[in-house]
């Protein structure tokens, strides 16, 4: 029988498909909850009525994201959803994408963004012993100190203000000054996962652990409602990796990141 295209629109067949691989697929499966809902296009490949490839555009930001990531066995179904499902993909994206797959791109505008690494938290015991006394939780009236740290010390951070109300954020001070910041980017305590995001140091700060105990503090407050914690770095940020792992991430998968624009007439390069 041959494959057939859908548009997903039930949050249960998505959260089964998700499911089967968390820390792949935890920016989709936190999109499934009310918070990120409204903002998302499920886009999905059947085989005899069993969904075999998924991909997510997600329009919450300015310019869309499309998150199309699969295990290596289960490749070529998503290369196959992609080519179909091209004409409902927008004309403009950023993509996260397993290896490989932004080959079907290369006859579009195709700006890549380099190799990057899915983390997961695997060893919870490392967060013990870290001093988070000094942490504190923040809020809505954060805001525009929170703005301020990123605007100096990560220009090119996306931070969704809204993100603030999940009460996942927590920051260190010195002398009345947010110095070190931690978030979350997805965050949902129905389908139990956090992605971690917006972490931070102020220049003048770093090389003092302020990121390991706000990340630290994060981590143990996510604990308590979520069983998968993860991240996305860039492949090559190696003071970011030795953060994580050295608070018990370890390596679960690698996707590339690219913005895209589809050109008009141009079908999908195959192999």
């Amino acid at each position: 029988m041959p494959t057939t295209p859908v548009h997903v629109q039930e949050r249960q067949p998505l959260a089964d498909f998700l499911q089967r691989d968390p820390f792949l697929h935890l920016y989709g499966l936190g999109d499934l909850d009310d918070f990120y809902w409204p903002r998302t296009t499920w886009l999905g490949l059947e085989d005899a009525g069993r969904l075999v490839a998924l991909a997510l555009v997600y329009r919450g930001v300015k310019i869309p994201t499309v998150l199309a990531l699969a295990p290596r066995d289960e490749l070529a179904a998503l290369r196959d959803l992609l080519g179909t499902v091209r004409h409902q993909l927008p004309e403009q994206f950023h993509a996260h994408l397993s290896p490989g797959v932004v080959e079907l791109y290369r006859d579009d505008d195709l700006t890549p963004g380099g190799q990057h690494l899915k983390l997961a938290l695997t060893e919870r015991s490392q967060l013990v012993d870290v001093d988070v006394a000094a942490v504190t939780r923040l809020g809505a009236r954060d805001r525009k100190e929170l703005e301020r740290l990123y605007a100096l010390a990560y220009p090119e951070n996306w931070f969704d203000p809204r993100m603030l109300a999940t009460g996942q954020y927590f920051g260190l001070r010195r002398r009345g000054w947010l110095v070190a910041v931690g978030g979350v980017h997805v965050y949902s305590p129905l389908y139990r996962v956090a992605a971690l995001g917006n972490v931070v140091t102020h220049p003048e700060h770093r090389g003092q652990g302020l990121a390991r105990s706000v990340v630290a503090r994060l981590c143990q407050s996510l604990l308590e409602t979520v069983d998968h914690i993860g991240l996305n770095v860039a492949q090559d940020n190696a003071p970011a990796r030795r953060l994580y792992e050295g608070l018990g991430f370890s390596f679960h998968a690698r996707y590339e990141e690219a913005t895209i624009r589809l050109l008009p007439g141009c079908a999908p390069a195959v192999e």
